[in-house]
């Protein structure tokens, strides 16, 4: 049983990437003390072995199979993984991550998947390790603040309130390349020109400081396209709830949690189409599918024209969150898994 604390590393932070925070509470409510500790804010793999070797530590979660779980090879202290996404998806094709994440798989515990296909990705890469991946989709569960300001928040990202039929797409993600956040601007300022009723908000931690100086700079040349500042989640949620629809454009994903909340908040969703998504969106069932940034356009455009058509779409996603990413569920999942760390 783990006694005392539990150090968990995530690759980053950021209030709308589960399972970092949600985790922790999971295990605090199973009577665990909890530590969230940010690996890529370590200074050395020094720092971290320094953590895990005090004896008020008991056991370790990792999340993100290269960025997080190398930093607990040769651990004094018994540890599992949660594949993040962009470690199986991505990191897998270097030779070198390739090595390093082979050699924590088999040092861990046990291993977390969000989808089949991604347990059968690694499984194909680590053969030995396929019985200890479990898959678990994430929960979710969406609190938004009942006093949030819209129009406050309309004023502070330069869109003008008082625009006809306004339609605001939000973009949620950490400013990092994989998230891909430039993908639509230009044909979103294109169709902004046009249609001057249509905004697109790019909200999200920057994770890169060179990109989020890329954006900063092609946005000003990209009317109708706005980067918006950071907010708490529940503040995020309610702007969720107030816009149009949230869109995705990651080049790789594991599973997007901005995807599901605002399937959980009635939202439509438009996401690239990649295997992360198509693996939680039927296309016109529970959301739809773009494959380049003209197809995504038009995609919204038959979407403002035909209202029955988002309300079946948000109708079916709110019932597939209901039915497959329940909060209690992932909650008892990550509680009996912890058990494996005694």
């Amino acid at each position: 049983m783990l006694s005392r604390m539990v150090p968990n590393l995530p690759s980053s932070a950021s209030a709308n990437q589960p399972p970092n925070g949600d985790t922790r509470s999971h295990l605090h409510d199973a009577g665990h003390i909890c530590v969230l500790k940010d690996a890529s804010r370590c200074e050395s793999l020094t720092e971290i072995a320094n953590l895990t070797s005090a004896d008020q530590f008991d056991a370790a979660l990792a999340i993100h199979l290269y960025k997080g779980g190398r930093h607990l090879q040769g651990s004094r202290i018994p540890f599992g993984i949660i594949f993040g996404g962009t470690d199986i998806n991505e990191d897998i094709r270097s030779e070198e991550k390739r090595r390093v994440m082979g050699a924590v798989l088999r040092e861990a515990r046990f291993a977390v998947a969000f989808t089949t296909e991604m347990k059968e990705l690694a499984a194909a890469e680590w053969p030995d390790a396929r019985k200890k991946i479990y898959v678990q989709y994430q929960g979710i569960r969406t609190t938004p603040t009942e006093t949030f300001d819209w129009y406050r928040f309309l004023q502070n990202a330069d869109i003008p309130a008082d625009t006809d039929d306004l339609r605001v797409f939000l973009l949620i993600c950490g400013l990092r390349r994989v998230k891909d956040p430039l993908y639509l601007v230009d044909v979103f300022s294109d169709w902004h020109r046009k249609e001057p009723s249509v905004h697109l908000g790019i909200i999200g931690p920057a994770v890169d400081p060179l990109l989020t100086t890329e954006i900063k700079e092609k946005i000003k040349r990209a009317p109708g396209v706005h980067l918006l500042q950071e907010m708490p989640q529940d503040d995020l949620h309610a702007a969720m709830r107030r816009c149009f629809a949230v869109v995705n454009s990651s080049i790789s994903e594991g599973m997007s949690a901005a995807i599901l909340e605002a399937m959980d908040l009635n939202i439509p969703v438009l996401a690239r189409n990649i295997p992360g998504n198509a693996a939680i969106i039927k296309h016109k069932d529970t959301g739809l599918l773009f494959s380049d940034p003209q197809e995504f356009v038009a995609l919204s455009k038959s979407l403002m024209n035909d209202p029955i058509m988002e309300r079946e779409i948000v109708t079916r996603a709110k019932d597939y969150v209901k039915k497959h990413h329940s909060w209690e569920c992932e909650r008892k999942a990550y509680q009996n898994l912890v058990l494996r760390l005694r």
